[in-house]
C-alpha cells in the first residue's frame, strides 16, 4: 500500500525544508518512534523538521505523489498512540514552528504557530492581563498543535470548557498540498460548515494545522485553591454535586484517591496533608472581585464540612498552591514510576455518575487481582483509570489489557459516558470505536477521512477499526 523512503525522497525533502531539518540517524528515528503511550513503538524512516505551510504543502505534495505515509508530531506528549508512525515513513515534526506571533489586547485574541508550549503561551498571555485556560496536565511540555489535534482538556474545563472552545481561526494544509485559512478574529461565523472545528480534535488525521487564532478572556484577577480530604469518596462526589447545585462553578474539581496521592509523595519526596485519607478533592476558585470569590470559598466550605470533609485547607499564595498542585500534576509520572508497565484511561460519564463508575473499577480490578488507580477532574465527569502491572508476569499482563479494557468501556457506556474525554481515540482505542459509535457514525466519518486525504498518507492507523 505504502512505499519506501529512497535516498531519492529524502534528498527531496532536504530540498524542501534544508539538509539540517532532515534526520535520519538512529537516535533521531528512535526519539519520535513512540509517544507518551506505555508499550507502543513503531520507528520512521525519517523525520523532517518544518517551519512554514508552504514546506508542508511541498512535503504533502511529494508524499501524495509518492505515496509515502506522513505522521505529524508535536511534542509527543499524547497518550493514545497518535503521534507513533505505525507504518514507518515520515514523521513531520512542527516544534520548530513556535512563534507567538500577535498577541492582540484589543481583540482579546492570540496568533500562534503549532509548536508553542502551552505554558509558554499561558505566560506570555498572562503578562499582558489575559488568560489561556486550557491547562493540560503536560502544559509546559505539550504544544498548542498538539492539543488543537486531541482537542486536549484539562482541569479548568468544567468552568472553561476545553480547546475546541477558543478556536476562531485556523490555517491549515491538505494531504492534497492546499492551504486553506478558516475562520478568524471573529467571535461569530456561519459562513458554511464549520470545518474548524472538524479539524480540531482529528489526531493529525484530516490536515496539519500551521497557524491558530485563539480566542482569550480577561485574567481573573483573584484566585484561591482548596485541598479537602474526605474518609469516604462517595461523600466527595455527593460534595461536587451540592456545589453545582448550589451554582458555584469552580475553575477546577479535581479528585485523587490516596492510592495516587501515596504514589506522588513517594515520586516527590514530599508528604500531603492528610495522605491516609480515602480521597481528596482540589478545588479552584477564581473571579474578578475579591469579596465574591470569598463568598464562593466560605459558601464551598460549608457544603465540604457538610458531607463530612476532614478539613478545608486554603492556599490563597502562590508558593501553597504550586505545592498543591504539584502533587496532581505528578500523578501520572508517579504511577510510571511505581510501574513502567501500565495502562491508562481515561472515559468519561454524566459526573453524578463518577461514584457508580469508581465503586464498578474497583471490582473490575478485584475480580482480575490487578491494582488500578484512578483520579481526574470531578467538575467534568472525565476519569483517568490506571491499571499497574506491578509484578505481574508479561504474557498475563498483555493478555489482561485488552479485557480490562472492554470490561471499563462497557461500564462507563452503561452509566451514559464514552470511552475517551480528552487522550482520543488514536491507535490504542480504535479496535473499540464501535462500541462507541453506531455504523452510520463511523461510515460518515470514514467517509469525511476519505474526501480530506483519498491516499491515506496522513497519520494512517488511527482512530477507526
Amino acid at each position: 500500500m505504502y512505499h519506501k523512503v529512497t535516498p531519492q525522497i529524502v534528498d527531496a525533502l532536504r530540498a524542501i525544508v534544508g539538509e539540517q531539518n532532515v534526520r535520519t540517524d538512529g537516535e533521531a528515528l528512535e526519539k519520535y518512534a513512540h509517544d507518551e503511550t506505555v508499550g507502543l513503538w513503531a520507528q520512521p524512516e525519517v523525520v523532517v523538521f518544518v517551519r512554514s505551510a508552504q514546506e508542508v504543502a511541498e512535503i504533502f505534495r511529494l508524499a501524495t505523489r509518492e505515496r509515502i505515509p506522513i505522521t505529524p508530531r508535536g511534542a509527543g506528549y499524547g497518550l493514545s498512540g497518535g503521534a507513533v508512525p505505525l507504518f514507518g515513513g515520515i514523521v513531520l515534526s512542527t516544534e520548530k514552528m513556535n512563534r507567538i506571533l500577535e498577541i492582540d489586547p484589543q481583540n482579546l485574541m492570540v496568533t500562534v504557530e503549532p509548536g508553542v508550549i502551552t505554558g509558554d503561551l499561558h505566560r506570555a498571555v498572562e503578562a499582558e492581563g489575559l488568560f489561556y485556560p486550557p491547562d493540560p496536565a503536560s502544559l509546559d511540555s505539550c504544544t498548542i498543535g498538539g492539543n488543537i489535534a486531541e482537542g486536549a482538556g484539562g482541569p479548568r474545563a468544567v468552568k472553561y470548557g476545553t480547546t475546541k472552545d477558543y478556536v476562531c481561526g485556523l490555517e491549515a494544509v491538505l494531504p492534497s498540498g492546499d492551504i486553506i485559512t478558516c475562520g478568524g478574529k471573529l467571535v461569530k461565523n456561519v459562513t458554511g460548515y464549520n470545518l474548524i472545528q472538524l479539524l480540531v480534535g482529528s489526531e493529525g488525521t484530516l490536515a496539519v494545522v500551521t497557524q491558530i487564532i485563539l480566542r482569550l478572556l480577561p485574567l481573573p484577577k483573584f484566585r484561591v485553591d482548596l485541598l479537602v480530604p474526605y474518609d469516604d469518596f462517595q461523600a466527595a462526589a455527593d460534595t461536587v454535586s451540592d456545589i453545582i447545585a448550589a451554582r458555584i462553578l469552580p475553575a477546577t474539581i479535581e479528585f485523587m484517591e490516596q492510592d495516587s496521592i501515596r504514589a506522588a509523595e513517594r515520586l516527590l519526596q514530599k508528604t500531603v496533608p492528610y495522605d491516609d485519607a480515602a480521597a481528596h478533592l482540589l478545588i479552584q476558585l477564581d473571579g474578578n472581585r475579591q469579596e465574591a470569590v470569598d463568598a464562593d470559598m466560605e459558601a464551598v466550605g460549608e457544603i465540604c464540612l457538610a458531607h463530612g470533609a476532614r478539613d478545608v485547607l486554603v492556599a490563597k499564595d502562590t508558593r501553597t498552591r504550586d505545592r498543591l498542585w504539584e502533587a496532581r500534576r505528578a500523578i501520572v509520572d508517579a504511577l510510571k514510576h511505581e510501574s513502567p508497565m501500565n495502562h491508562m484511561e481515561d472515559v468519561v460519564v454524566p459526573r453524578a455518575e463518577i461514584p457508580a463508575l469508581l465503586r464498578g473499577i474497583k471490582e473490575i480490578a478485584r475480580r482480575h487481582s490487578v491494582r488500578i488507580v484512578c483520579f481526574g477532574h470531578a467538575g467534568d465527569g472525565n476519569v483517568h483509570v490506571n491499571a499497574l502491572k506491578d509484578a505481574m508476569p508479561e504474557g498475563e499482563w498483555h493478555a489482561l489489557v485488552p479485557v480490562l479494557s472492554e470490561e471499563i468501556y462497557r461500564l462507563t457506556l452503561s452509566l451514559g459516558g464514552t470511552i475517551t474525554g480528552e487522550h482520543g481515540i488514536g491507535a490504542t482505542r480504535r479496535r473499540y470505536l464501535p462500541m462507541a459509535l453506531d455504523p452510520a457514525q463511523i461510515a460518515l466519518m470514514r467517509g469525511i477521512k476519505e474526501l480530506f486525504d483519498p491516499y491515506h498518507i496522513l497519520n494512517p492507523g488511527k482512530i477507526f477499526p
